[in-house]
């Protein structure tokens, strides 16, 4: 473009200057706002789409409608164990999705709500990228110069190419809450946690369900005891392949056909009404034009920053949520908005936010949940130097009564102090389990500390107890085992 051109295309520009601008109003976006208002009324807060954040529209709360409406189908037809019959139970696959997106829609106009109440002259629709360091275009009618930014970009779906070869029979999780009815059968791509989410959910509505997977990989499970033991109950529901071959992806007239290897090694064809890709997520910062910049990359193009700060190798910018994808969660999005926004606000005073202990739950059925260090995390960092203690809740006393008893807890502990460092569960209640734990780690609490808590009977949590009891009679504690484990690492 020569100058003339430039100056033709550029002279009709909306020419702004704020102190600090904000890409993205999701949730992590919606946290910078709040936290950077407090130290300024000068602010841009752009949006390239819809106002609304991925959790409501299209993550967590639909999904979880979703599988609201699985549990009480598959309570209803296992009723059985308790000496209780029902009549044949009907799903109406029409008013199921219906309630799915009436529900989402009113998740969703709380968000709305809450944009609204930002100040009006805050707010830049269109897709921003970078002119450089300080400056940031939106679409072709509005500059930004901003001295300090926050990227809040979010995520999107990502899988491979072959795919695509369903055409109009993909989906991604996006579009799985937009149908107008149950489908017959789904194929599904990544046993990830929204592939078992949306699969498991999908089967207990009626949906014949096949999953596939590579690597061996299940969830967020890196301890391979509680990964087979996951493995096992899920494939005793539908078809769950984690290290599968598939050789081709069709669109037929039917539907999308899938060519794969069965585990014997013969190669089978079936067709499925729809393709679910659900084969991971990619930070929302590939269209940014960061190259107009001196930002720093890793190996995926994102932007290198601090954790406690958010802060970029440039100083004046900021990177959180899903955009960074450090942890994608939404509580973690909110924390990490909120300590972006509050240092680009009070820019340049920079403080360290608090960053709680890494949680994740999977809302399958046995739930699945991690706290803290992975297994293989402590192997690499506390080689020798760990315990683990179990739990398999198939005699638990208020599981067994529930009819809830499957599943496996692991709990991680470090030898000689004792310290707790991590959990990984497939079994009823994780998600009231994985907070205790939560919480425990976070206050830094020893096996024999956590002992010491109350435990009340009859419940769930008794398993815990057990589970820390089992890693007490497997550790080693003393000033010997703290002296060996206190350096404790690859090569030490």
């Amino acid at each position: 473009m020569n100058q003339s051109d430039f100056n033709a295309a550029t002279k009709n520009l909306d020419e702004r200057s704020v102190d600090v601008a904000i890409i993205g109003t999701g949730t992590a976006g919606m946290g910078a706002y709040r936290a950077a208002l407090k130290h300024t009324d000068s602010i841009a807060v752009i949006e390239a789409g819809e106002y609304g954040t991925t959790c409501a529209r299209v993550g967590c709360m639909p999904s979880k409608l979703l599988i609201a409406a699985a549990e009480a189908a598959h309570q209803a037809n296992n009723t059985e164990l308790f000496g209780i019959h029902v009549n044949q139970v009907e799903i109406d696959g029409k008013a199921v999705m219906q309630r799915i997106r009436s529900e989402r829609d009113r998740f969703v106009g709380f968000v709305l709500e809450t944009v609204d109440e930002f100040n009006p002259e805050h707010k830049v629709k269109g897709f921003a990228h970078f002119i450089d360091n300080n400056t940031l275009q939106v679409d072709d009618h509005t500059r930004i110069h901003a001295k300090r930014i926050v990227i809040a970009t979010g995520s999107r779906p990502s899988y491979p190419n072959f795919l695509a070869q369903a055409e109009d029979r993909l989906l991604i999780n996006d579009d799985v809450f937009e149908l107008e009815d149950l489908p017959k059968s789904v194929v599904i791509f990544g046993p990830g946690v929204i592939g078992l989410e949306i699969g498991q959910a999908l089967s207990r509505l009626g949906v014949e369900i096949k999953m596939f997977g590579v690597r061996g990989s299940l969830a967020t499970l890196s301890d391979p005891l509680v990964k087979d033991y996951a493995k096992k109950s899920f494939s005793e529901e539908f078809h769950l392949d984690t290290n599968a071959e598939v050789k081709q992806v069709t669109r037929t007239d039917s539907g999308v056909e899938i060519t794969y290897l069965t585990k014997d090694g013969k190669e089978t064809k079936q067709t499925f009404d729809y393709l679910l890709a659900a084969t991971g997520r990619i930070p929302n910062v590939d269209k940014l034009a960061l190259d107009n910049t001196e930002l720093h990359l890793d190996e995926r193009g994102v932007p290198e920053f601090d954790r406690f700060t958010l802060q970029t190798n440039l100083s004046h910018i900021f990177i959180a949520g899903d955009a960074n994808n450090d942890i994608p969660l939404l509580h973690e999005a909110a924390d990490e908005g909120r300590i972006a926004g509050g240092n680009a606000g009070s820019f340049p005073e920079i403080r360290a936010g608090h960053r709680t202990v890494p949680m994740g739950i999977v809302f399958t059925d046995p739930q699945i949940m991690t706290v803290g260090e992975s297994l293989t995390d402590i192997e690499a960092r506390l080689p020798d130097c760990y315990a683990a203690g179990s739990i398999d809740f198939l005699a638990q006393g208020r599981s067994r009564v529930m009819g809830k008893n499957n599943g496996l807890l692991r709990v991680y502990a470090q030898h000689g102090t004792g310290l707790f460092l991590g959990a990984e569960m497939f079994g009823p209640a994780a998600e009231h389990v994985g907070h205790l734990l939560a919480w425990a780690l976070q206050q830094g609490l020893t096996v024999n500390e956590i002992l010491e808590m109350p435990f009340y009977h009859p419940v769930i949590e008794e398993g815990v107890r057990t589970a820390f009891r089992d890693a007490r009679a497997k550790l080693q504690l003393g000033p010997a085992m703290i002296n060996r484990c206190i350096d404790c690492g690859p090569g030490a």
